[in-house]
């Protein structure tokens, strides 16, 4: 059913990969509309889905093997770091964070960019020594890594992306190998930083927001509010929705940050139960597609890359719906394609930009036999 040749002429992109994430991002800039009734994202958001689009297309059809190189990767991972930093240094907060550039009408979240930076550097990391795993020290390593850029998200503070970064490490040192005795031990360390961070990490707010979400009826005027307004959003949507436009809860603005935060909340309102199949199985033939060009990867380094990318938007979805439904504690994750906003929007297109271009250009390499380890070869 997925099964598209890979090789083809210059002007190449990949229908399977491009066409789930169009339609998704269709579907989001659809119940982000205001219909004329007040300020709607959408006509900016139609213009960034075609700048994303473009993206796509370019990355694809170039060779993008060169992030491959050991330079490349921590280039980009510096970068990312450089910017990380300079947003605590020099960025007022904006809504209590420091998490944007701002140049006037247009923002950027740096945070994207270092996902990105972060799948490329582990894996580089475990193409080379996936096989070694079984060594704690490539696990601390490779931890490093992902904790110095998730601290730093933390501290603007954005939970919500710091959760995404600690997540990506984890699933990609799944995919290595990782031994049940050390993941035993990264569960009890785990344990130990999040009780640190309850007590002295935390911000107040962030706390009132898990205490709110273990007891939604303590505070629902106030911490609990928006978990509320969302599982009533998601409810009230029944079997085939509201209709287009006439999602009550957002189109009245009793949900706030509907075309970003709540997005899903506000799709389930105006499509139903059925709507939210339909988007589940677009976001299944992505994540099936994304499966299967892995395993055909050329290299260890690309079936990484592709397999980080996969994790990546699986994050955000099942964590972005977790907080919708009321199952996960409010953080303020978007989901990918969907939700209103330029710079993840760019990024995720990128991403699959340059899985296509590495399946594209790979196809004439030998992977070699211990890249199927971890696939059951």
């Amino acid at each position: 059913m997925f099964d598209v040749p890979l090789t083809r002429p210059r002007f190449f992109f990949d229908w399977t990969l491009f066409l789930p994430a169009f339609t998704l991002s269709l579907l989001g800039i659809l119940t982000g509309s205001t219909f004329g009734q007040g300020l709607s994202f959408a006509p900016r958001q139609l213009l960034l889905l075609v700048v994303a689009s473009v993206v796509y297309l370019i990355l694809s059809m170039i060779d993008m093997r060169f992030l491959r190189r050991t330079q490349v990767v921590m280039v980009l991972y510096g970068i990312s770091f450089i910017l990380l930093a300079s947003l605590l240094l020099f960025v007022h907060p904006i809504l209590g964070a420091r998490a944007w550039f701002s140049f006037g009408s247009v923002s950027f979240q740096p945070a994207d960019l270092a996902k990105l930076s972060l799948i490329a550097l582990l894996a580089k990391y475990l193409s080379r020594r996936h096989v070694e795993i079984g060594d704690f020290r490539h696990i601390l390593v490779s931890g490093a890594y992902s904790l110095t850029l998730a601290l730093l998200i933390l501290v603007e503070p954005d939970m919500g992306n710091a959760i995404i970064f600690g997540t990506l490490w984890f699933g990609m040192m799944l995919i290595s190998g990782i031994s049940k005795k050390h993941l035993a031990l990264l569960g009890v360390i785990a344990l130990i930083v999040a009780s640190v961070l309850w007590f002295e990490g935390l911000k107040p707010y962030q706390r009132i927001r898990i205490i709110s979400f273990v007891n939604p009826a303590s505070d629902i005027r106030g911490a609990g509010y928006n978990a509320y307004q969302a599982k009533i959003a998601v409810g009230s949507g029944e079997i085939f929705g509201k209709g287009v436009g006439h999602g009550t809860q957002s189109k009245l603005r009793f949900l706030p940050e509907y075309q970003t935060d709540f997005i899903f909340a506000a799709f389930a309102e105006e499509w139903g139960f059925v709507g939210v199949v339909l988007v589940l199985s677009t976001y299944a033939l992505l994540f099936a597609r994304l499966i299967q060009i892995a395993h055909k990867a050329a290299t260890n380094f690309d079936a990484f890359f592709t397999l980080g990318v996969l994790m990546l938007f699986a994050a955000h979805v099942a964590i972005h719906i977790g907080i919708n439904l009321g199952l996960l504690p409010v953080t303020g994750t978007t989901t990918p394609f969907m939700s209103s906003g330029g710079s993840h929007l760019v990024l995720e297109f990128a991403a699959l930009g340059i899985v296509t271009s590495l399946a594209r250009h790979g196809r004439g390499a030998t992977r070699d036999s211990s890249a199927h380890e971890y696939f059951g070869g």
